[in-house]
């Protein structure tokens, strides 16, 4: 019985589904039992039905109180959006005689990185040690987390310093991908790439390759490609296997460097089609703004239109690169083609498309566009749709 509900659980796809598994649990008395509620409380959750699921936590948190539930019902909130209200079932954990654990704390720090509440971060920080829980990955990897994220990265990084790290496994290197992440999301790469070179190596390939994908991506972001390369090539010579998202962040840095690392950028086209990534819109996105930039707008043409699907992204993309490469017309048809796709376009598709009609001198069809925006699609005007209809309007006198 109990198996079987688990099962219906795991398996509602709206609320009637909920309200049934609900009913059920109530008639057969199974409504207190840890494991089906949370299974009830993670259902909802998923769904969107979070109110429901807090109606239901409130009656059975009182009578039947169990850190597993509270646990469950903190993430649940925290994953619907309702960081406030996660935090308020944290902080009720004690008025019913219960102790956080090393999952309570996390899960509460993720809403408390969600709201930006720093001083409730502390708190619960000094909570953390009063439960002498400031030793476990968990809660260290979380605090991290929580500092990074509000900026404070030399709290993160004492915190880090304070972990005793004394046996290199699977669990220590979480805490260090926290630290490397830190830096990379406050744009220190360098701090960053000093981490991951003293990285206890482990078995843990999955952990090791989101970290130097990381680092990889940091280095693009702060505008630094050479370098971002530079850790790719590092990343290879120790044999950790690039997955897409590594490939998309070293196109990001080829893209940037434009004919300078052209053959680099062909190199990883050859092994997005061997390792079968050759239809991900996303590493295609990228694919034609390398060689768009590059200035090899054949091959960035023949790409786009190998794609068996397009995303307004990879739309947008073509048409900026036909319009930067002085190719007007062909932008401008390609926007034509985009809107016979029923592909909506949005700002950034805009500026291209304005900037095709400065390229050709068209400037009824470009005042055309600029209304269509906002009449049209609903889009509304940025100052750089202004900069794109002042250069049309002087370029054609």
């Amino acid at each position: 019985m109990r198996e079987r509900l688990l099962y219906l659980l795991k398996h509602c796809s709206n609320l009637n589904h909920v309200e049934t598994a609900h009913g059920f649990m109530v008639r057969t008395a199974l409504h207190h039992d840890k494991l089906l509620l949370s299974q009830f409380i993670e259902t909802c959750s998923s769904l969107g039905f979070s109110a429901y699921a807090h109606s239901v936590f409130s009656v059975n948190s009182q009578s039947h109180p169990h850190i597993y539930v509270f646990n469950t019902m903190i993430k649940g909130m925290t994953l619907c959006n309702s960081a406030f209200e996660a935090l308020l079932v944290y902080k009720s954990i004690g008025r019913v005689g219960l102790r956080p654990d090393c999952y309570s704390f996390p899960f509460a720090l993720k809403a408390v990185v969600d709201l930006r509440a720093m001083s409730l971060g502390t708190q619960i920080h000094s909570q953390a040690i009063c439960a002498g829980l400031e030793s476990n990955v968990h809660v260290v990897s979380a605090l991290i987390q929580m500092y990074s994220s509000c900026a404070r990265i030399s709290d993160a990084r004492k915190v880090f310093d304070e972990m005793p790290l004394a046996s290199v496994c699977s669990d220590d290197v979480v805490v260090w991908m926290a630290m490397i992440a830190g830096y990379v999301k406050v744009g220190d790469p360098d701090t960053a790439m000093d981490l991951l070179s003293r990285m206890p190596r482990t078995q843990t390939d999955g952990a090791v390759l989101i970290t130097w994908t990381s680092v990889i991506a940091g280095y693009a972001q702060m505008d630094r490609p050479d370098e971002a390369i530079a850790v790719f090539r590092k990343m290879q010579l120790e044999n950790v296997v690039p997955d897409e998202i590594a490939m998309l962040a070293v196109l990001s840095a080829c893209a940037q460097l434009g004919a300078f690392h052209i053959r680099l950028g062909e190199c990883i086209h050859g092994y997005v089609k061997k390792r079968g990534y050759d239809q991900m819109v996303t590493l295609k996105n990228a694919l034609i703004e390398m060689y768009s930039n590059s200035g090899n707008i054949s091959n960035a043409l023949h790409v786009f239109v190998n794609m068996t699907r397009r995303t307004v992204i990879s739309w947008t993309t073509i048409i900026s690169a036909l319009a930067f490469h002085g190719l007007g017309t062909q932008a401008l048809d390609m926007f034509s083609r985009m809107e016979m796709a029923q592909v909506k376009p949005n700002d950034i598709t805009f500026i291209a498309v304005l900037s095709a009609c400065a390229h050709v001198g068209l400037v009824d069809l470009g005042r055309y566009y600029f209304h269509a925006m906002k009449y049209r699609y609903g889009i509304q005007h940025e100052i750089q749709h202004y900069g794109c209809m002042i250069d049309l309007l002087g370029r054609a006198g």
